[in-house]
């Protein structure tokens, strides 16, 4: 293979995975690791990535911009359902509590929630709300404040605040961005805040983000590998990125 060649594989990659190692590409591409640092380098130049410690990540990885929830609906649902039935293993029994964070994943997870079990739900996002209104054995309390067009979630010191009586046995969050170095992030600080909030609130934390956002790090970091107990993806991820998880001590349960 030329590096030309190479090179083009090795963007590829970036994209199709959001981060990837020099190791994992030196054995990958069968060539050592000052080659791929050196592909790496020109791949940077031409603005086709980014170098981070360890390997590269998207240009664009790094970034403010939010994309909305409509469109999050719309994008790797088979991932985000497979996901959502695993973490119905983490769901409190009977006359349990749980938080539920705004955004596609979670909202999977608020499809499936057993009929059958009586739950306290609490949510600051108006989608999940309406639909958690009309389910049998779901006791729902909507964590009200400034709303966002663009999340369609209560943020603000009101949701804050409401957040900071709660105690609940688990905090189902989603997330933009994980890296093991960077923790767990999003671009939106307001958002960044309300979801601290429902960390505090939880005995349990578990994050629910499919593998596109994995490798990815914004703006804001909400939380550190420490304060997350569970990160449940796809099938898709890296499997360097789920041993460096795991070793920063976040259990990760692959759907």
């Amino acid at each position: 293979m030329y590096a030309e060649e190479r090179q083009q594989a090795i963007a590829g990659l970036v994209a199709d995975r959001g981060r990837v190692a020099v190791t994992a590409l030196a054995e990958e591409f069968g060539v050592t690791t000052e080659t791929v640092r050196r592909d790496l380098a020109v791949l940077e130049r031409a603005g086709m990535l980014r170098r981070v410690h360890g390997g590269a990540v998207p240009a664009g990885a790094l970034t403010y911009v939010e994309t909305a929830l409509s469109e999050r609906h719309g994008t790797r649902g088979e991932q985000k359902r497979k996901i959502a039935a695993a973490a119905l293993d983490l769901l409190p029994g009977a006359d349990g509590s749980l938080l539920l964070d705004g955004g596609s994943s979670t909202a999977a997870l608020a499809e499936l929630l057993p009929g059958d079990r009586r739950l306290f739900v609490a949510t600051h996002s108006v989608p999940l709300a309406a639909r958690l209104s009309t389910m049998p054995g779901v006791s729902l309390h909507v964590v009200g404040g400034r709303v966002r067009g663009l999340t369609q979630c209560a943020v603000g010191e009101q949701a804050i605040s409401t957040l900071a009586d709660l105690r609940v046995d688990v905090a189902f969050l989603g997330a933009n961005g994980i890296t093991a170095d960077h923790g767990f992030s999003t671009p939106d600080e307001a958002e960044a805040s309300v979801k601290r909030a429902m960390i505090r609130a939880g005995q349990r934390v578990v994050v629910l983000a499919d593998s596109s956002k994995l490798g990815r790090e914004h703006l804001v970091r909400f939380a550190a590998p420490a304060d997350v107990d569970v990160l449940v993806t796809d099938a898709d991820v890296d499997p360097a990125l789920v041993v460096r998880l795991e070793d920063a001590g976040v259990e990760v349960v692959v759907a």
